[in-house]
Parts: C-alpha cells; structure tokens; sequence
C-alpha cells in the first residue's frame, strides 16, 4: 500500500525531468494485445488509451482489430480494413489508391501512429501499410484529453510491429485481380538477454478500380528494443514507405451513376483523367523512439518522440460534378501539388497506480509538445480540356504552367498539459474525470498569394465517465468528453484564419459478457455536437463559420463462440449525422453517411469435422441509404448488402494458404454522393500463402 499518492506523484514526474533523456521513458513496450484464454477481444488494451485497462473495462466505445483479425482479412489498404468495425464508414468515396477513407461517428477521424499524431493538410495525408501493424485502435467520440486538437468522431490509432524476445519468422507472398502482387518478410528474435529486433517489409503493385490507374509500394520497419536495466526499455523504430503510381478520380456525375443519362450508364471503371498525365509520387519517412522506466510498483514514466517526414507530387485531373442527363462532355478540373509535411511529437506522461483499501486510484500527468509544417507549391485549374462522357479520349490538353504555382507554407504547433485521475472502488464502480490545457499556433501564408496569416488559441477540454459492474456481467456506462479541431485554411469572408471547430459528447452505453454465451454484448449510444462548422451562402457561395454539424445514434457489438466450430462477430450502427451547411434549407442529413449499417461475419473451425486445418469464413455488409451534401442535391444514394468470404488451410505446421473474396458476387453499387458520386469496390480475390519458422 502506497501513501501521499500526489504528493509521491509531483516528486517523481520531476525526478524524471532531469534524468538523461536516455534513462527517460515511454509508452510500454508490453502494451501490446495481451492474449486471451478465450475471446480474446474482451481482454485486449488499446495502446491509445496510456493507461492498462482493457477494452471491456473502459467506459466509452473502444474497437480494436488485432493482428489475427488483419491476417484473416488481407486487407491492401487501412480504410479495407474497417468495414466490419461498429460506427465506422469505411470507404465512403470508394476505393482510392492514394487515400484512406473513412468517417467515425459521422465525423472525419484523425490518424495516429503508436499515439502520435500523422499530421494530415489537405492533400498531404500519411497511409501505413497493414502488413507493418500489430493492431489497430478505434476510439470513438471526443478524445482531446488524450491528444489535444482532434475530430469529435474520434480518433484511428496504428499500432506499428514491435520486436519480440522469441523467435517470430514468417514469409508472405500474395497475388489476386487487377493485378495485385506483394511479397512480404516479418522476421524478430532476441540478439542477447537484453536486446531483440524487428524487420518488417514489403513489395506490393496493384491496379487500380479505374482503367490505367496503377500503384507501387514498397515498405520497410525496422525496430530495436534495448532493456537498458531491469526497469528501464528503449524501444527504437523506424517506417519507410515508397508509393509511385497513377491516381484514382472516382469523381463521377450524377447523370449516369444514379440519374439517367443519355449517353447511358457510366462503366465503374471509366477514367476521367488523363493517365499519361497524372501522376502520384509519396516518400514517408518516421523515425522515433519510446522510453519507459518504472520507478516502483506504483509509478512508471513514459516518453515518446516521433518525427515523421511525407513527400509528395500529385497531379491529379478530375471531372467537374453534373447532373444533366443531356450532357455528352464533362468539364475538367486539375490540382497540382508538390511539396513535404515535417510532423515532431514529443509526449511525456507518468502513471501512478495504488491501492487503498477498497479503492484502486490511477493517476496519469502529461506534457505534450507538437509542431507541424507543410510547404511547397500549388496549382488548381477550373479550365483543363473537357472530356467525352462516353468512350472518352486522352490526350487532348494543355499542361499547367509552371510559373502559375503558388508557393504555400502552413505551420501548426502545439503545447499541452494534461491529467486524468481514474478511481475503482469495490471491483464495482470506475469513475475517471480530466482536464487538459493546449496552446495552439497556427500560420498560413504564400508570398505569391500575398498571404501571411496567423492566430493563437488557447483550449482547455474536459471528459469524464463512470461505470459500473455488476455480478451478471454487465457493465453500464456514462461518459462526457470534449474536442477542438484547428482549421489551417483561411476564411475569404474576413481574411483571416478560421476559429477552431468545437465539439462535445455525451455516451451511454452498457458493456455485458453474460454467463450463458463464450461473448460480449456492448451498446453505445452517443449525442455529439460540433459548433463553429463552416457553412455556404447561398448568394456569395462564401464559407463561413456560422453553422453546426450534430451526429446522434447507436452502436452494436456481439461476439459470440456459438460452439467449438462456430464463431459470430455482428455489428449495428445507427447515425443520424445532420448538417445547417445545406444552402438555407435549414439542418438536413449530411452526405455520405447512411442511417443504418450492420455487419456479420461467421467463423467456422473445421476441427470438429476432423479437418481441423480448414478455416472458413463468410461475412456480410449491410450500408443503409445515405444522401447527397445537402448543399447540392437532394438525391438518395441506394442501401446494398455486399457479401465476403474467406477459406484458409493449414498445409503442415509451418505453411499456410488463404483465398480472401471481397463483394463476391461483384455487386456494383454507389457508395456515395458528395457534389460527386463514388462507385463501391469491385470484387477482390487475394490467394496468400504464408510460411513461418
């Protein structure tokens, strides 16, 4: 038993201040997914979360897709990966070769790498490879206490493979439709007592939905763990991603996807661009490390640093939105831009655990720091050469002008304290509350635009939550929380840079792993309003910050072991996500996001067969209607049940072959409308084989 928990608190985080930055610490390196006798998503942590309490025993909505769920589904891209995943949209724009899609809560979702942020502006956004990630985390709804400025929807944190002190080998090829191939290595070991590695890489080509449309990847992780004493871990990690290609532009008209047109339907795969022209070039680079030192059985102290480099050159033509049925050519756009985006985080944080009697206290305080900064050039042209609706041709344009770029330089830091405190009494009830602090600067300027602009803001965002477990398993919920989004863009209404979004959440929910099912049952549903929202007049088709985005709805997760062979994951979301950016036609239903969703997906083990190597899996996707940004139309986007499958055999003990069929039955279907309107993903085939040793 612990005493003075504060005053021990206050004496250690500044112990911790003037040790060497090499005896300082970081996030653990052992809070990785803790297997589970059973079902092994009650009992998994979410990294994300900086304290050791599982998903089950947090009162707010946590999904995490571990490893073996990645490996079952062979996702190709991140956003592939969250489709069966409760109150997630994945892929609302379809599948783009140079972008992750995906909207949580109705809301856009920021991205993290091991809990640092993968800082994104405008076209200069991060992918990471799902064959270099250990899992991944959704939290869902505000989460500023934890990092500062983000979306209300919540939050995406990967987390990167880490090095283990057994041996861990395996070798992993793949091939499927439209030209898919990849060769994959993971190899770890120890190289001494007190020090192991991880190398993680990958080779990937495929094309992509539209005709002529094309990427390639190339992907390396390494990593090194240092056990500098029996207390104290060093945790060095590095990515680097190669992407060279030609874009997808799945912007398409309405007439001739969801309206009739008369040049007849558009083909899914049709290309609006010019493939000889367009071009996407992406170099990232991270490099990091993270440090943990436990003083005692109470108190540890955590750091971790980050630096992330993304270069990028994109050019990108693009056809204007129409909703004429009699138009034979489409007016085209296109945007240029070349130039890099430099992230730094740097987190401290200490945990302090004790036990007093009947009540267990957790303590975390943090200081967070963060600059960001994008530059380089930029070009939009509204006036490139039209193109045919039907049988379009290439080649028939004029190149950009160099000397019509604008440079552009936009740098965003911010400056953080924070503190959570958690208290469990009896086993029965968990309350935490929090508060956080954050100092934001922001700079937005172009000499060629004749722009410098910038503003200081100042957050302090609150959250707290309590629960309780009851003796049949079912733990009821109540959760607050608050976010802030800085907007880097600048307002044309009054010159100057936008005020940032503000939003807040309001969760009840209930968590149940019930005696009669090998399972859990968890229900959410959550209330978030996000104030200071952008929002078009009608008559200057000026944006300005006058409006307010609200999403209100309902989650479902089941999972279940119906028997030795069978296994259920089901999941229902309701979204009622509603916008006032709708040209003066008051709150209406903001596109993309459907009402209603669900999912499920069946497992079954062949061992009680007498097959026990066999594995098969068939899921299905329901996406409810969804609409038009109500700022354009007024169209309904159709629902559409998508089918997967999945057979998977163990040849021997080392070897392994699995066939992935995503839309089996090559169901072709809008996904959604945004001005625009965006084909689904055509059928996918992937054969992997996998060797270990």
């Amino acid at each position: 038993m612990k005493h003075r928990p504060i005053v021990t608190a206050i004496r250690k985080v500044t112990q911790a201040a003037v040790l060497p930055a090499a005896t300082l610490i970081t996030l653990p390196a052992s809070a990785q997914t803790t297997p589970a006798q059973e079902m092994e998503a009650i009992t998994v942590v979410a990294e994300a979360l900086k304290v050791d309490n599982s998903a089950q025993d947090t009162p707010r909505a946590v999904s995490i897709i571990t490893r073996e769920k990645l490996d079952a589904a062979a996702p190709q891209k991140l956003d592939e990966a969250l489709r069966y995943t409760a109150g997630v949209t994945a892929q609302p724009y379809g599948s783009d070769n140079d972008t992750d899609w995906f909207k949580v809560r109705g809301m856009d979702a920021v991205t993290y790498l091991d809990g640092s942020r993968l800082f994104r502006d405008g076209y200069y956004t991060w992918l990471t490879e799902p064959y270099g990630l250990q899992q991944i985390e959704v939290i869902k709804g505000p989460a500023a206490i934890l990092f500062g400025e983000s979306s209300p929807g919540g939050i995406i944190n990967t987390v990167q493979k880490k090095p283990t002190d057994n041996p861990q080998n395996e070798w992993y090829a793949q091939l499927g439709n439209k030209g898919l191939y990849s060769v994959n290595l993971d190899t770890s070991d120890a190289l001494s007592d007190s020090m192991s590695y991880r190398l993680v890489g990958s080779v990937k080509s495929r094309e992509g939905e539209l005709d002529a449309t094309e990427n390639d990847r190339y992907y390396l992780a390494p990593s090194l763990k240092i056990a500098l004493s029996d207390q104290t871990t060093l945790m060095l990690m590095a990515t680097h991603l190669r992407d060279d290609g030609v874009p997808t532009n799945g912007f398409f008209p309405a007439a001739g996807t969801l309206l009739a047109s008369d040049s007849g339907k558009i083909d899914p795969s049709t290309n609006y661009g010019e493939p000889d022209y367009d071009l996407y070039e992406r170099t990232q680079v991270s490099v990091g490390y993270q440090l943990e030192h436990a003083f005692d059985d109470t108190w540890r102290f955590s750091q971790s640093l980050n630096y992330g480099y993304n270069d990028l050159l994109l050019r990108s033509t693009y056809a204007f939105f129409n909703a004429d049925p009699a138009a034979s050519q489409l007016y085209r756009g296109v945007v240029f831009r070349e130039g890099d985006n430099q992230s730094v985080t740097f987190d401290n944080h200490a945990v302090g655990q004790w036990d007093l009697g009947r009540t267990e206290h957790t303590l975390l305080l943090g200081v967070d720091l963060q600059r960001h900064k994008t530059e380089g050039e930029e070009q939009d042209s509204y006036a490139f050469s039209p193109i045919a609706v039907s049988e379009p041709e290439y080649g028939h344009y004029t190149p950009l002008d160099p000397a019509n770029n604008l440079d552009r330089e936009i740098t965003k830091s911010q400056a953080s304290l924070y503190a959570q405190y958690q208290i469990d009494l009896d086993a029965r009830w968990l309350a935490l509350i929090g508060a956080r602090y954050d100092h934001v600067t922001t700079e937005n300027s172009s000499q060629a635009a004749r722009q410098d602009k910038s503003r200081s803001d100042d957050e302090l965002s609150f959250n707290t939550s309590v629960m309780y477990r009851a003796d049949n398993g079912m733990s009821p919920y109540a959760s607050y929380s608050q976010s802030f989004e800085v907007i880097s863009t600048i307002d044309s209404a009054t010159g100057e840079l936008y005020k940032p979004l503000s939003g807040e959440q309001v969760e009840i929910g209930v968590k149940f792993e019930p005696d009669f099912m090998d399972g859990y049952i968890n229900l959410a549903w959550f209330d978030i309003t996000e104030k200071n929202a952008l929002v078009t007049n009608p008559n200057t088709f000026v944006a300005t910050q006058t409006g307010e985005e609200t999403s209100t709805g309902m989650e479902l997760d089941l999972v279940s072991q119906l028997s030795d062979s069978v296994k259920l994951s089901a999941t229902y979301t309701y979204t009622k996500a509603e916008t006032d950016n709708s040209y003066g036609q008051g709150k209406q239903q903001a596109g993309l996001i459907p009402e209603h969703a669900a999912s499920a997906w069946l497992d079954y083990d062949g061992a009680s067969a007498g097959v026990a190597a066999l594995n098969i899996g068939l899921g299905a996707r329901y996406i409810g209607k969804s609409k038009d940004n109500p700022a354009s139309s007024h169209l309904t986007v159709p629902d559409v049940t998508l089918w997967d499958a999945r057979v998977s055999y163990d040849i021997n003990q080392r070897w392994n072959a699995q066939l992935n069929i995503n839309n089996l039955f090559d169901k072709e279907y809008v996904s959604g409308c945004d001005y625009w309107c965006y084909y689904g993903q055509s059928r996918s085939v992937v054969f992997s084989t996998r060797y270990r040793w």
